[in-house]
């Protein structure tokens, strides 16, 4: 190559993209709305905001916009009235009413004149949880039809604190209370956040009522169908839906995308093995940089902390342990899992690690966590290996794997039905190892990813955490930690985790973890799957709170005799406490070992984890960053 070819090729990458300006500036002449919708987007402190939901600055490109400049949150108009937006996750919006707020901290009876109703159509219909559906009955002069109104509410709680009318109100399921339809004419339905679980006296009604709402709203399928269409969902006058062809999107005029295109047809033929050529070129120079920078964080973090790292083993030494990787276990996300059988004839799991991202948080998260630990409920890591790319470490071998196997009842067999003594002691040995995480080791350290996936058992079925590689070590004087994004598996993360305006972050992130765990043993499913049926009775928190709130059997397979039914309420109670959304009211998780040990009779039933709606968000079991 001549000294003077680089400049030609470089002449000849700038004539190129100067060929692409021009189509685009056509392309952006002939059509003043070519740039697409965007597929999500971030407002004030909420991110990935998507359909149904748009910017003021493109309303176009929803059903209903946000102003992202408002502070402290984010609002949305819905109806006639304005609302803050604390936090959108899924199919579920946090919305925070400020004229419901004022009425209430003032206990104004203007708080029941309309309740809370939200907009519907024929593109997106929304609902709200939890609600209680009160009966607001005009007040009369007419004693026999206060007696008549009287006996008709017979058994519900009533306030009559606000003139002109009288309030009913009951705890029942809102599916068996009476309909607007069969009211006395007297009586109109309203709707109102209220938690039953606080002391629910009339003197107290105003406490019990929250301005926080949870909503949850439902696109149409026909409007689903016209926006992955580009079209733009409307609804007329008769409300019937209509769905508009996007008008502003012009045709790019093909004869000038040809003739500008066969302009520089030669040229790209010509440049595209010597550019490929040159990218890889560049390519290879920077993953070298990136890999030794990796070495180097890797090796410095060694350094500092070698009398806690165990025994650094060869990628050879590695690959004769192995077999040369024959015996696989498994694979997930960070790499594969091989068996592998040391000098000494012990059986070890060595976890063969993919390209590190970053500057290899993960794999010194992990070296630095367990080499701390030393518990008969944590996994124990025996070595490791760090060789140029190669990463790999080496745990103790659990001959039944992973909990997972062994819970979900898709995945049993007829010699992996455990009984319920086993699930029980599981459980309280899981709690054992957080308890030393939390309190006992000699750096505290939340794990951010309790999992079934990541609790493997032995040939005793003695469960031990495993997988540290998202885990945050902290001192003993700190009562909170500080991270940077959400860590952990979606179904499992604490709502603090994902939304700081739940509070701070504690161990009682890694608590909520568990509680999400416990209830998918005692209920042999994920508590968040893609292919349910999306109603309260497939969402296990929701469906086994509303039996024990109403004192029903709860119906568990495998309950052989009282202990079992012990056994499984212990867990049931225990998992509810831990999953609340608000980190004060869920247990330490030695307050956990406590419940367990107790009796089951002994346990209060917990306040309703209402951050949950009765269909679940959609979600998956991959592991967020």
């Amino acid at each position: 190559m001549s000294e003077f070819s680089m400049p030609s090729h470089l002449f000849l990458a700038c004539f190129l993209l100067f060929e692409i300006v021009i189509i685009l500036q056509l392309a952006q002449g002939e059509s003043s709305s070519q740039s697409s919708c965007p597929k999500q987007f971030t407002c004030g402190n909420i991110t990935k905001v998507s359909f149904p939901f748009s910017n003021v600055s493109r309303p176009e490109c929803g059903l209903y916009t946000l102003d992202c400049n408002a502070t402290p949150y984010p609002t949305i108009t819905l109806g006639q009235h304005k609302y803050g937006v604390v936090f959108i996750k899924g199919d579920l919006m946090l919305l925070f009413d400020p004229l419901l707020e004022k009425y209430l901290r003032e206990r104004s009876c203007n708080v029941f004149h309309t309740g809370i109703s939200f907009p519907s159509s024929a593109s997106i219909s929304f609902d709200f949880v939890p609600k209680t559906m009160f009966y607001k009955c005009n007040s009369s002069s007419n004693v026999s039809l206060q007696k008549k109104i009287g006996h008709y509410f017979h058994g519900y709680r009533s306030y009559n604190s606000c003139q002109n009318f009288s309030l009913y109100y009951t705890q029942m399921d809102n599916d068996t209370l009476p309909t607007a339809t069969s009211l006395p004419a007297e009586c109109s339905v309203i709707y109102l956040p209220f938690n039953f679980n606080r002391s629910s006296s009339a003197i107290n009604l105003f406490e019990n009522l929250n301005s926080l709402i949870l909503i949850q709203w439902k696109v149409s399928e026909v409007c689903t169908k016209c926006h992955y269409n580009e079209g733009q969902c409307l609804t007329d006058t008769h409300n019937n839906f209509q769905c508009l062809a996007d008008a502003g999107k012009k045709k790019r005029p093909m004869l000038i995308l040809i003739i500008t295109v066969a302009s520089v047809v030669g040229v790209t033929m010509l440049m595209t093995t010597l550019m490929c050529l040159w990218r890889n070129f560049l390519y290879q120079i920077f993953m070298n940089f990136l890999k030794t920078e990796n070495e180097r964080n890797i090796e410095v973090f060694l350094r500092n902390n070698g009398s806690f790292s165990p025994k650094r083993y060869t990628y050879l030494e590695v690959k004769r342990i192995t077999n040369s990787f024959r015996d696989k276990l498994g694979q997930g996300g960070y790499g594969f899992v091989y068996k592998g059988k040391l000098a000494n004839g012990a059986f070890v799991a060595v976890k063969l690690l993919k390209e590190l991202k970053g500057s290899g948080e993960e794999f010194i998260n992990e070296v630095a966590s367990i080499s701390r630990t030393s518990h008969v409920n944590i996994v124990t890591l025996l070595g490791f290996c760090v060789e140029g790319d190669k990463r790999a470490l080496l745990y103790e071998f659990m001959p039944y794997g992973s909990l997972e196997s062994f819970i979900y009842d898709g995945k049993l067999t007829g010699d992996r039905q455990l009984e319920w003594l086993t699930l029980y002691k599981i459980t309280i040995g899981i709690a054992r190892g957080l308890e030393y995480l939390h309190r006992g080791c000699r750096t505290k350290i939340l794990h951010f990813d309790i999992k079934p996936h990541n609790i493997l058992l032995d040939e005793d079925f003695c469960p031990k955490i495993s997988d540290f590689g998202l885990a945050k070590l902290h001192t003993a004087k700190e009562s909170f930690v500080s991270i940077t994004g959400v860590r952990g598996t979606i179904g499992y993360v604490a709502p603090e985790v994902a939304c700081r305006n739940f509070g701070a972050v504690s161990h009682k992130a890694d608590v909520y973890s568990y509680g999400m765990m416990v209830l998918e043993i005692v209920s042999g499913r994920k508590n968040v799957e893609h292919d349910v049926d999306r109603n309260s009775e497939i969402y296990f928190p929701h469906w086994i709170y509303r039996q024990i709130e109403l004192d029903k059997e709860l119906g568990l397979k495998g309950i052989m005799n009282e202990l079992d039914k012990e056994y499984a309420r212990k867990m049931v109670m225990v998992g509810l406490w831990c999953i609340h959304f608000d980190p004060s009211i869920r247990p330490s998780i030695s307050m956990v070992l406590e419940m367990l040990e107790n009796s089951a009779d002994l346990l209060p039933i917990p306040p309703k984890p209402y951050l949950y709606s009765s269909t679940p968000t959609e979600a998956n079991s991959s592991t967020i960053h």
